[in-house]
């Protein structure tokens, strides 16, 4: 797990609630904008989370500040900047009890146009993480070079180190994954297979090895040991050829699209596997992650640079995507099955029964964030503390 104490310290912080504000905030623009172009109107669109801290609404050619306080109709939608800063939100008309007899009503539009605005907001998530990929596809970024589809264009070809045997001569020593191998023995080398050669070859006694690890260099020294796993003398490490890959347009746009399908089949399986062990066995599996652990990893992969951050924001895109259109009530996916059930039924749910079991949905979401959370706190502690003691000086 992460190691540097000062993981959690306030840039970390900062860069972990633009990412998440940016996603929530995309998602819901993508609900505004369906709602105007199929007449629906929004009462409001939200920077952050109320209680709002300020608002402006145009009326005739001019704009009106809006205060917390109030909660008047506007012929236009209200922009607002609200307390909690994570994401947005837009409030929609007829989504409460409030003008449901209205033409620009949500309730009063067709099945059609309702599901299109609900599923507006997941759409745009994909969009953005298909967007996000292709800039990394068109700029470029650090890939493994197996497989590779024709076409990719490789440069600053090199070793990574993508496996460490626990317990063996590498573990002990310090060496870690996504460490780029430099040097074996004083030789450089480029090549895997070469390095692999290079580390067989002094596997009788001890070598240097030079790494670089966060654009620096390191060295470390290593006595080779019997692996029982490969029944000879070795260091215990997996290594991977990897390069700058990047595509031309086209094909960087097929691969983006590609790459955004792929994972969100992947988030698919992955959440049904979290389901299973929720209901099966009544635990939270090791792998779900909680608003902590995220914003631990956002800070590691924030350190790695610009384009792995990119690319860590366009998965939590597809994840908020996939997860948000699960059939679940109090997310896009429980309206939407909402909206079959009326589509075959030919007329609506009880509003009061929806609010209920949306009610009922919430809270369990809740209360399931609370608990992987709660792990998440108990699981980076140390960390956390660290980072407090860092910044009150102790």
């Amino acid at each position: 797990g992460p190691s540097n104490s000062y993981i959690l310290l306030p840039m970390t912080l900062i860069i972990f609630i633009i990412v998440l504000s940016v996603l929530v905030l995309i998602h819901e623009l993508g609900h505004f904008l369906a709602a105007r172009i199929l007449g629906v109107k929004a009462l409001e669109f939200g920077i952050g989370f109320p209680p709002r801290a300020c608002g402006m609404v145009k009326e005739g050619k001019k704009w009106k500040y809006v205060n917390s306080r109030d909660n008047k109709e506007y012929r236009n939608t209200i922009l607002s900047i609200n307390w909690l800063p994570f994401g947005g939100f837009v409030k929609l008309k007829g989504e409460d009890e409030d003008g449901q007899n209205d033409s620009d009503s949500l309730i009063r539009k067709p099945i059609w146009k309702r599901l299109i605005i609900m599923a507006a907001g997941v759409s745009m998530n994909w969009l953005l993480a298909a967007a996000l990929f292709f800039a990394i596809f068109v700029s470029g970024a650090t890939a493994m070079l197996s497989d590779l589809p024709t076409g990719a264009q490789v440069t600053d070809r090199g070793v990574m180190i993508t496996q460490i045997l626990p317990g063996s001569p590498a573990d002990k020593a310090g060496v870690q994954t996504g460490d780029m191998v430099l040097s074996v023995g004083g030789i450089e080398s480029t090549d895997e297979n070469a390095a692999r050669d290079l580390i067989a070859a002094n596997s009788s006694g001890t070598f240097a090895l030079v790494l670089q690890r966060e654009q620096k260099q390191k060295t470390i020294t290593l006595t080779p040991s019997y692996i029982q796993e490969i029944k000879k003398p070795g260091i215990g490490v997996g290594l991977s050829a990897v390069g700058k890959v990047r595509f031309g347009l086209l094909q960087a746009a097929w691969q983006a699209v590609y790459m955004t399908a792929a994972l969100s089949k992947a988030v698919v399986w992955a959440f049904g596997g979290i389901l299973k062990d929720l209901v099966v066995s009544r635990k939270v599996t090791a792998d779900l992650t909680g608003p902590v652990g995220i914003a631990v990893m956002t800070g590691e992969v924030a350190r790695q640079g610009f384009m792995p951050l990119l690319q860590f924001a366009a998965i939590l895109s597809v994840n908020l995507a996939v997860i948000n259109f699960l059939p679940i009530p109090a997310l896009d996916g429980g309206r939407v099955l909402f909206l079959a059930i009326e589509k075959v039924r030919r007329r609506p749910m009880s509003r009061k029964l929806e609010i209920a079991l949306q009610n009922a949905a919430f809270i369990i979401l809740i209360l399931i964030i609370v608990l992987v959370t709660a792990r998440d706190l108990f699981h980076y502690s140390g960390l956390i503390i660290g980072s407090l003691k860092g910044l009150v000086g102790m």
